[in-house]
């Protein structure tokens, strides 16, 4: 189960970073953030009400707010790093997301199997090539490669903060509802801030209700998968949920290559079929 629900976390992220990736080439990524968490918060907030979540509310819940606080500020970061690029070098690098809840579950006694370690250590490689690196000619900004940092500690947070949030299902929407509502006011009230200082928030002509469809995949796929990382990490291994949850880069390539028609390079696709070893090595193992 827990490989089930850690696969399925990789592949609803990916599609949310492809998704993302799309409408940020007609609106600012910031804008992109507040409306697609807006709508993923009405829809969480319904079926709270008609599923009696409330009835869940506990201390648990600051865990979620947590979770919302954190995960604007590493979004915000990375999308600042991914200016500042180079992309080759910003994307796989903020794949060290993954040992901020590696490094827990080894502190909380997790002890993966000697298969498993080595399924993690190719998984996690497979990860870096699959976004393909820049390894020559890659000139860097210090500032970038912090920032990138800054938003690597912020999606583990959030991977290890969600976890924690609840213990049922019933509690876990209601977290994802506290952490959506959270992301949302805290990205809207960034956004103002960006407005006040005359930078527009919509596109030219403003957003268009065709794309609003759009904007609730890229929310609802991205709850989806923190409940399904949730999900994973509470019925195994946080180890090995980590590490299966991250390989969502080798789904936005895929995405990419077949949506785009944008062509992998050879270190692409050897870093894919590393990922699917590292995989195989972890369910196995």
């Amino acid at each position: 189960m827990t490989a089930l629900f850690a696969l399925a976390t990789s592949l609803l992220w990916g599609l949310a970073d492809f998704g993302g990736g799309l409408l940020t080439r007609r609106a600012p990524a910031l804008t992109v953030v507040v409306v697609s968490q807006s709508i993923a918060a009405v829809v969480l907030g319904a079926v709270v009400v008609t599923g009696g979540g409330w009835s869940e509310a506990g201390p648990r819940l600051w865990f979620a707010v947590a979770a919302g606080l954190a995960g604007p500020v590493a979004l915000l970061a990375f999308y600042q790093a991914l200016a500042l690029g180079p992309m080759g070098v910003v994307s796989p690098l903020a794949t060290l997301s993954v040992a901020v809840p590696v490094s827990v579950g080894l502190f909380l006694g997790e002890r993966p199997g000697l298969v498993q370690v080595a399924g993690i250590a190719v998984a996690v490689a497979g990860v870096v090539l699959a976004g393909g690196p820049q390894l020559r000619g890659a000139a860097v900004q210090r500032r970038a490669v912090l920032l990138t940092l800054v938003a690597a500690l912020g999606f583990g947070t959030v991977f290890v903060l969600i976890t924690e949030a609840s213990t049922t299902v019933t509690g876990l929407f209601l977290a994802l509802f506290v952490q959506r509502v959270t992301s949302a006011a805290v990205g809207g009230a960034v956004l103002y801030a960006t407005v006040r200082r005359g930078t527009p928030a919509l596109p030219e002509g403003g957003l268009p209700r065709a794309a609003l469809p759009a904007y609730a995949f890229v929310g609802l796929a991205d709850v989806a998968a923190n409940g399904t990382y949730a999900v994973a990490a509470q019925h195994g291994p946080v180890t090995v949920a980590a590490v299966l949850a991250s390989l969502y880069p080798v789904v936005t390539a895929l995405a990419a290559r077949g949506f785009l028609r944008e062509r992998l390079r050879a270190v692409q696709a050897a870093g894919a079929g590393l990922a699917l070893v590292g995989t195989l090595l972890l369910a196995t193992g």
